[in-house]
């Protein structure tokens, strides 16, 4: 288990009253590393307070914020913890909202705000600008007084994540906890795993309902932590900030501070298992022969003689015994392996152990290098070469190559095993080898041509993402398999990629889409039988005010891209029973060809035209009313080019 403590806190802070102000800071840092917290969080511009409104624009205000930071890491409060702190910075005369992360006596990074609150009581654009650099870290120079002191002359400015060897961090700063395209989407996508939001935000009535479920929505698809911190009080006008500093962990608030307080600070902490915020199809599968399993138990405990005399039959069981436990059943019929290699995690080989023994399978762990070792000598020695991964410094083709010669390795030997272990037992007959990838996967064609895509059968193979990870949460309960909990916890990953410090594989990082967003697309696709142009018209619509035109529009081409390239996996797909309306299967159900122009050149070129029309005709903004939108929705697609709306795209029970 990787066990973090992590601590966030309600501050009752005052505009421009530094002396209280940093006392605040220091003693909320105190209270943390006293209960043993490794990472603090505090609100948005702290050092200052929130409120300063026109004296955000006095350098003076900016001087003293740092007077005050020198002040925090000339002591021992840094010594241990990662702090955020949050005061505002000037960088080559640009006002920015900023959290600086210190560490042991230096500043680690310093993260400015790009998403800036200006309506209703807020006027942030009035005192700062938004950092509008996505993915880039500059280096920023740290004031000469500063520097000396710390003996620290630059520090990284910008949009990015803290990586340590055992977890990842990054920042979101208030308003950026409630933008469409968040930072943490990305950041998550890239395996930040803990976020820290520092917030100035006030009371308004069932105001904390939208924060709660937001900052509970912020992890629960793609998980991780979610620190919230906020001011506390009245700062010197006329808002009062309501505090309600929490934790969050994958969509489920496990700690939460008070909303009207009294106390000038208060400081929350939390115990995290990190090992619960990091998939596999594999358990789905394991899951539902265990599920079959106790069926059978259950029905020959009610006398069912026909499903008895059966299960003695493929159980092979003699002498008049019959089947009472269903993980003695298993244990006679099902085989799981994990076949790990350098890249595997130990967190996924000790679930799938646990898995197994809830279960009851004869369970193998069975190490693979070795046989990709000679996979690759052998390659070497008749080419002169040795492909590498990227993150070592290979290309993408090697990265590939590697990858699937992985994959490969375990189909061939899962089919060995099945053939063969029934005469390791002195049994007769043969297994069946199971298949584990899912709808989703086969739409956007994200696996290996004859890997573990490749079966006898593949029971979850027309079954979405989204049904599987609520199977999973089902059977942890229902079936008594705890270790599902986890497995439904862990982000995606086909672990074919060495785990470095600053990089893991991400199954939706690899694909570029979000499994929920191709589930729409595979809806929209078959059922309301769109287009790459119909479909950007309806996303147009229903994405609406979270992406612009040409952001669906790269969604939509990158879709349809990778749709055809990879449609080819379709004529080889493992049978699966039919479970899912918008199934790719090309054996009798979704009938298509199999070899397209993957540039789709007429579509796309018509899609471009469109965002330019949309651009062009400026109602863009206007549409984000719900009540316009549905009377726009019947227009023809020839009028504003975004179509009419498909309305069920995100229903799972359309197309029933």
């Amino acid at each position: 288990m990787r066990l973090l403590r992590v601590a966030t806190c309600n501050l009752n802070q005052w505009a421009m009253d530094f002396d209280t102000n940093l006392r605040n800071v220091k003693e909320s840092i105190v209270r943390a590393k006293t209960a043993g917290a490794v990472v603090r969080i505090g609100p948005e511009l702290e050092l200052t307070g929130y409120g300063c409104e026109d004296h955000f624009l006095e350098q003076d205000t900016t001087a003293h914020a740092w007077e005050c930071l020198k002040d925090i890491l000339s002591g021992d409060y840094t010594d241990n913890i990662l702090c955020s702190i949050g005061m505002p910075i000037i960088f080559k005369s640009v006002r920015y909202n900023c959290q600086v992360f210190c560490l042991n006596r230096n500043i680690i990074m310093i993260r400015p705000k790009m998403s800036l609150a200006n309506d209703g009581n807020y006027r942030e654009f009035r005192w700062f600008s938004a950092w509008t650099y996505k993915d880039e870290l500059v280096d920023y120079q740290l004031p000469v007084d500063v520097s000396e002191a710390i003996s620290q002359e630059t520090v990284p400015f910008g949009y990015g994540y803290i990586q340590f060897l055992d977890v990842s961090l990054a920042a979101e700063t208030c308003e950026e906890l409630f933008t469409a395209n968040a930072p943490r989407i990305d950041l998550a996508f890239s395996g930040v795993e803990v976020f820290m939001n520092a917030s100035g935000s006030h009371h308004q009535l069932r105001k904390l309902n939208l924060r709660i479920d937001s900052i509970r929505n912020a992890t629960r698809l793609c998980g991780g932590v979610y620190m919230y911190a906020n001011q506390q009080g009245c700062d010197g006008g006329r808002l009062y900030y309501d505090g309600c500093c929490c934790i969050a962990v994958n969509g489920d608030v496990v700690a939460q501070g008070s909303q009207f307080s009294l106390k000038d600070i208060e400081v929350l902490d939390a115990l995290i298992d990190l090992d619960a915020v990091s998939y596999s199809f594999f358990a789905i599968v394991a899951a539902i022969v265990g599920c079959m399993c106790q069926l059978v138990i259950k029905d020959i405990e009610k006398g069912d003689e026909q499903v008895k005399v059966d299960a003695m039959r493929i159980g092979q069981y003699k002498d008049g015994e019959f089947p009472t436990d269903s993980r003695e059943l298993a244990k006679r019929l099902f085989y799981t392996v994990y076949m790990g290699t350098e890249n595997s995690s130990e967190g996924t080989r000790s679930r799938a152990k646990r898995l197994a023994e809830e279960i009851g399978s004869f369970h193998f762990d069975v190490p693979i290098d070795s046989v990709v070792s000679v996979f690759l000598s052998l390659f070497e020695r008749f080419t002169g070469k040795r492909p590498l991964y990227k993150v070592d410094g290979g290309s993408h083709t090697e990265k590939l190559g590697l990858q699937n010669i992985q994959a490969r390795i375990r189909m061939v030997l899962a089919f060995m095993m099945a053939s063969l272990m029934p005469w390791v037992h002195n049994k007769s007959g043969f297994y069946l080898v199971l298949g584990s990838s899912n709808v989703d996967e086969g739409l956007r064609g994200y696996l290996t041509k004859y890997d573990c895509s490749s079966a006898d059968i593949n029971p979850i193979g027309s079954v979405s993402k989204q049904d599987l990870r609520a199977f999973l949460r089902w059977a942890a309960v229902h079936l008594q398999y705890s270790s599902l909990a986890e497995v439904e916890a862990a982000p995606p990953t086909a672990e074919l990629e060495p785990i470095r410090t600053d990089y893991n594989q991400l199954d939706e990082v690899d694909m570029g889409m979000a499994y929920e967003e191709l589930s729409i697309y595979g809806r929209l696709r078959k059922i309301f039988r769109c287009g790459p142009v119909s479909m950007f018209q309806n996303l147009c619509h229903r994405w609406c005010g979270r992406l612009s035109p040409s952001e669906v529009a790269d969604k939509v081409k990158h879709f349809y891209k990778y749709y055809a390239i990879n449609r080819h996996k379709m004529t080889v797909l493992t049978p699966s029973y039919h479970a899912e309306s918008y199934s790719p299967e090309d054996n009798r159900f979704d009938l298509r060809q199999f070899l397209y122009n993957t540039a789709w050149p007429y579509q796309f070129r018509k899609i471009d035209q469109l965002v330019q029309d949309i651009d062009k005709d400026g109602k863009w903004v206007d549409s984000t009313d719900m009540q316009l939108r549905e009377r726009r929705a019947v227009r023809s697609a020839q009028g504003s080019g975004m179509g009419v709306v498909a309305a069920g795209s995100a229903n799972p029970s359309v197309g029933l």
